[in-house]
C-alpha cells in the first residue's frame, strides 16, 4: 500500500514538472505567468534530489539557462536564475551540467550591466555560490574567467558604512547583495581549500579592517570574520598579510569591545566566539604570530570568555584552542594564563569534561605551559618577559609572600607570649622555693651530686626553653624576626624578608649561639657545688625576685651523661677550693679577677633575656660574661640594622602598591 503511494506521488512530481515546463515554452508573452511556473519549479525541485534529476533529463535545467539569458523581462531573469540555483543546489549532476565557462560568462555579464538591478545581481551571486560550493573545477572557473575579481570589486563597492541602515529598503537589498559576496568569495577558497584563490582573495583585507574598526554590528562581523577565516586557513603567507596589514590587532580590539558588551548581551558573547575562531584561524600555523596579541590581554580575555555559562562543548573546544596555540610559544601569553589562573581552569575541564575533543584541547594548552610553570617554581621573573610584566608580575608574588611571612610572624609572637606567659608562672613558684630554708638547698644539691644529669627533667626543661627574645618595629607594629636563635622556621622568616644578607645572618645565629651554650655548661657545673653555700643561696634570692628562670639547653644532658660521678666530685671541690682561696683574697685581687654575679648564680634557670640583664646589672664582669656581653650586643645592633631596612622596604613597597 505504502509502496502504491510513493509511486503514485512520484508519478505526479512528473506530470506536474512536464506541466510546468510546457507553460514556461508556451508563456512568452506573459513574464507573471512564467514566474509563478518558475516559482513552482523550484518548490518542487527545492532539497528533492530525484526532482531535480528528472527535471534535467526533460531538458528543462537546459530550457530555464536559456530562459535567464534571453528574456527581456527583469523579474522573468531573477525567477529564473533562482530556480537554477536550487536546482543545482539539489542535485550535483545539474552542477556538473551547467559548471561551464560559458555560464560564468554570462553571470558575469549580469553583474557589470548597469541596468541590473542589486536583487538580479543577488541572483547572479546566488548562482556563481552553489556552482563552485564543494566543486574544485567551479573555483578554477570562477578564477579563470576572472569572475573572483569581480566579486572582490563587490566586497569593496556594494556598502557603505556611513549609509548602511538596514530599516530602510534600499540599503538593505545592499546589505543583502554584500552579503551573498561574501558567502561567495568564502566557497571561492575553502571546500576544498584552494590556495591560489585565497592568495586573491586576501587583497580585500585593509577593507575588512577598516569595516571592522568602524562596525561591530553582528550583521557585519560575522561575515568579514567568516571570510578571513576561511581566506587564511592553513596559508602561512596570507596570515603573515593579514598580521601586516594589522588585521589581527583590530580583531583582537573587536574581541575586547564584545567582552564588554557581553555583559549586558547574549548575542555579544556569540560573537565573540565568532571572532575567537577568526583569532586562531589567523595564528594556528604560526603561532609565533600570537605575541602581537599579549599587548590587548587577549588570553586573559579568552579566559572571561570560556567561563561563560551559556557556551556549548563546540564553542568551549574552539577557546580552548586558541589559548594553546597563543600560549604555544609565547612566554609572555604563557605567564598570562597563570596570572589570570587559567591552569586551574584547564584542569577542571579535563576533570569534569567528558568530551574527547574537549579534553584534548585542554591537555594541549597544559602542554604548552608545562616547561614555562617550572620555570616560574624556580623563578618567576623570566629573562624573556619585558621589564613591566615581569615588574607587575614580582610585585605580586612578593606582595603575597610578605602577607604570607608577616602573618606568620603574628603566630609567632602570639607563641611566644603564651610561652613567656608560662615563664612568669614558673617564675613566681621559683620566688617561692629561693624562699626556702638553706637545708633544703642542701638537699637538693646533694641530689645533683647523686644524680648529675636527670634526663626527664633536662628534656622537659629544653622543650619548654625560650632561647631568644623578639624584636618589635615601632614604625608599623610588626613583629621581627627573633635576636638569638637558631630556629629554622625562624630563620626562613629572617631570609624572606631580606634575602640578600641571609646568608650573613645565619652564620651570626649558627656561631654566636655555639659559644653560649658552651659558657654556660661550665657555669652550670659550678653552680652544683655553689649551692651548698648559704651565702649564695642569699644572693640567688635577690637576683630570682626580678628575673625569670633560664632553661638549660639540651647539650648539657648528653655532656653530664658522658662524664663519669668521680671526675664530677674531683671537678666540684676544686672549684670549692678556687672558690674559698678567691673570697679570702678579694680585697687583694683586681676588679678584672673577681667572679661576677653570672659566675657565682646557681641552681635556679634564666632564660636569654633575664641572664643578660643579670649580668649587666652587676658593677663587673669577668672576662668571659665579658665577651659574652660585648658579642651579644653587637648581634644585637646588626640585626636591628636588619629590621630597620627591612621596614623600610615594606614602606616603599606599601606606596608603590597604594599607587599602583
Amino acid at each position: 500500500m505504502e509502496t502504491q503511494k510513493v509511486q503514485k506521488k512520484h508519478c505526479d512530481m512528473k506530470t506536474d514538472l512536464n506541466l510546468l515546463l510546457e507553460c514556461l515554452k508556451y508563456q512568452m508573452d506573459c513574464p507573471v505567468s512564467q514566474k509563478e511556473a518558475l516559482i513552482t519549479i523550484y518548490s518542487i525541485c527545492q532539497q528533492n534530489s530525484e526532482a531535480s534529476e528528472y527535471f534535467r533529463e526533460i531538458g528543462g535545467l537546459m530550457f530555464i539557462n536559456d530562459l535567464a539569458k534571453s528574456s527581456v523581462h527583469c523579474i522573468v531573469k531573477e525567477a529564473a536564475l533562482f530556480t537554477l540555483g536550487v536546482i543545482i543546489e539539489s542535485n550535483v549532476y545539474c552542477q556538473q551540467t551547467l559548471c561551464t565557462s560559458a555560464l560564468f560568462e554570462d553571470l558575469i555579464l549580469f553583474l557589470i550591466n548597469k541596468d541590473s538591478g542589486v536583487n538580479l545581481k543577488r541572483m547572479s551571486v546566488y548562482v556563481i555560490l552553489v556552482l563552485i560550493s564543494n566543486n574544485k573545477s567551479g573555483q578554477t572557473y570562477v578564477r579563470d574567467t576572472g569572475c573572483i575579481g569581480l566579486l572582490l570589486q563587490l566586497f569593496r563597492t556594494t556598502l557603505s558604512a556611513s549609509k548602511m541602515n538596514l530599516s530602510d529598503e534600499n540599503a538593505n537589498q545592499c546589505y543583502q547583495l554584500w552579503s551573498s559576496v561574501c558567502s561567495t568569495l568564502c566557497a571561492c577558497v575553502n571546500n576544498p581549500q584552494n590556495e591560489d584563490n585565497q592568495n586573491i582573495c586576501c587583497s580585500v583585507f585593509p577593507y575588512a579592517k577598516e569595516w571592522l574598526e568602524s562596525c561591530t554590528e553582528p550583521e557585519i562581523v560575522r561575515p568579514i570574520c567568516s571570510f578571513v577565516g576561511l581566506t587564511v586557513a592553513n596559508n602561512s603567507y596570507v596570515q603573515k598579510y593579514f598580521v601586516s596589514v594589522g588585521g589581527l590587532d583590530t580583531l583582537a580590539k573587536v574581541l575586547i569591545k564584545l567582552m564588554h558588551d557581553s555583559c549586558m548581551s547574549h548575542s555579544s558573547t556569540k560573537l565573540a566566539v565568532v571572532v575567537t575562531k577568526t583569532l586562531d584561524a589567523c595564528i594556528a600555523n604560526d603561532s609565533a604570530m600570537g605575541v602581537v596579541l599579549t599587548k590587548y590581554h587577549t588570553v586573559s580575555e579568552l579566559l572571561k570568555l570560556l567561563s561563560n555559562d551559556t557556551l556549548d562543548t563546540g564553542e568551549k573546544i574552539s577557546i580552548i584552542l586558541t589559548i594553546g596555540h597563543c600560549t604555544e610559544v609565547s612566554e609572555e601569553n604563557q605567564c598570562e594564563l597563570l596570572q589570570n589562573n587559567g591552569l586551574p581552569l584547564m584542569i577542571q575541564v579535563l576533570t569534569e569534561s567528558q568530551d574527547e575533543e574537549l579534553i584534548k584541547a585542554a591537555t594541549f594548552v597544559l602542554q604548552n605551559c608545562k616547561q614555562m610553570t617550572e620555570q616560574l617554581s624556580l623563578k618567576i621573573n623570566g629573562n624573556s618577559l619585558n621589564m613591566n610584566n615581569a615588574e607587575e608580575l614580582d610585585t605580586q608574588v612578593r606582595k603575597r609572600s610578605l602577607q604570607d611571612y608577616w602573618k606568620k610572624a603574628k603566630e609567632i609572637l602570639h607563641r611566644i607570649n603564651l610561652i613567656e606567659k608560662e615563664h612568669d608562672e614558673e617564675s613566681m613558684q621559683g620566688r617561692v622555693f629561693v624562699d626556702r630554708s638553706s637545708e633544703d638547698n642542701i638537699e637538693a644539691s646533694k641530689y645533683h651530686e647523686a644524680n648529675p644529669a636527670d634526663p626527664k627533667t633536662y628534656i622537659e626543661r629544653t622543650h619548654k626553653a625560650v632561647h631568644c627574645p623578639q624584636l618589635t618595629s615601632k614604625s608599623d607594629d610588626q613583629v621581627l624576626p627573633p635576636s638569638v636563635n637558631s630556629s629554622p622556621l625562624k630563620n626562613e622568616i629572617m631570609n624572606t624578608m631580606n634575602p640578600v644578607n641571609a646568608s650573613t645572618r645565619q652564620s651570626e645565629q649558627s656561631n654566636i649561639p655555639c659559644s653560649v651554650n658552651e659558657l654556660q655548661i661550665d657555669s652550670v657545673f659550678q653552680s652544683h657545688s655553689i649551692n651548698k653555700k648559704t651565702t649564695c643561696v642569699q644572693n640567688q634570692s635577690v637576683l630570682q625576685v626580678k628575673e625569670h628562670l633560664f632553661k638549660q639547653p639540651a647539650e648539657i644532658v648528653k655532656n653530664t651523661k658522658q662524664t663519669c660521678k668521680s671526675d664530677q666530685h674531683l671537678f666540684y671541690s676544686d672549684i670549692t677550693r678556687e672558690e674559698k682561696n678567691t673570697s679570702a683574697t678579694s680585697a687583694s685581687h683586681k676588679m678584672a679577677d673577681l667572679r661576677c654575679i653570672g659566675c657565682t648564680a646557681g641552681g635556679l634557670s634564666f632564660n636569654s633575656k633575664t641572664f643578660t640583664k643579670m649580668l649587666q646589672s652587676c658593677p663587673y664582669q669577668c672576662d668571659r660574661h665579658k665577651v659574652i656581653l660585648e658579642a651579644e650586643e653587637r648581634y644585637k645592633k646588626e640585626l636591628r640594622k636588619s629590621a630597620v631596612c627591612n621596614n623600610n622596604r615594606y614602606a616603599i613597597y606599601e606606596k608603590r602598591t597604594d599607587k599602583c
